[in-house]
């Protein structure tokens, strides 16, 4: 499980901290690499953030103090590998880079597994959820449109030819009002299972953390 997080993360890491400057232009000239080790480390940044920061502040002639900000990259993951933050950030469905020490990680790391339980099952009725609404709208834009064509079909002055292409028209929608209805029956039934599993996670997970 540790090495699967570690690996995904790092992967993480590497499109995340590509897509953008780590650093703006006023750190780079203040240059308080203690400062910015800290926060790095408070917020579980892997070593590797260095290089990043060092590739944003090199179109500004600015070179970073590896000492300075590892040391106070530490004291950052001090604050960071412990048994409460490790919930909060599986809660938040952040990434662990695998950044603790082993004695840290023994508390820090099942803590964010369960954090990481409940914020997937959350993830799952809210994806559910979007599901079903998508169903529902489609159902409703369908019945919009069948309207619209049955009104049309009651035009005076068609030919036979339009009669019979609005009619092939309105058997398309009202086909497909029928796969939308079954899509949101689907939806409906994934959205009572993932209810229920969010439940049973919460109900676990009560008697030590508070969800």
């Amino acid at each position: 499980m540790r090495r699967l997080l570690i690996i995904g993360g790092v992967a993480a890491a590497g499109v995340l901290l590509a897509s953008c400057a780590t650093m703006s232009k006023d750190e780079c000239l203040v240059g308080d690499w203690g400062q910015k080790g800290y926060d790095d480390g408070a917020s579980g940044y892997p070593m590797t953030r260095l290089e990043e920061h060092a590739k944003a502040c090199a179109k500004y002639q600015v070179m970073p103090n590896p000492n300075a900000y590892q040391s106070a990259r530490e004291d950052g993951l001090r604050g960071y590998c412990t048994f409460q933050r490790g919930w909060t950030e599986g809660r938040a469905g952040n990434t662990y880079y695998g950044v603790c020490r082993p004695q840290e990680e023994a508390e820090f790391l099942p803590a964010y597994r369960d954090g990481r339980l409940l914020y997937d099952a959350v993830a799952a009725v809210e994806s559910a959820q979007s599901a079903l609404n998508s169903a529902i709208s489609r159902i409703e834009n369908r019945e919009d449109k069948l309207e619209a064509k049955q009104a049309e079909l009651r035009q005076s002055g068609l030919s036979d030819g339009e009669r019979q292409k609005i009619r092939d028209r309105i058997q398309e929608v009202r086909g497909e009002i029928r796969d939308a209805r079954r899509n949101a029956r689907d939806a409906d039934a994934a959205l009572d299972m993932a209810r229920r599993e969010e439940d049973r996670v919460r109900y676990e997970l009560s008697r030590r953390y508070p969800v």
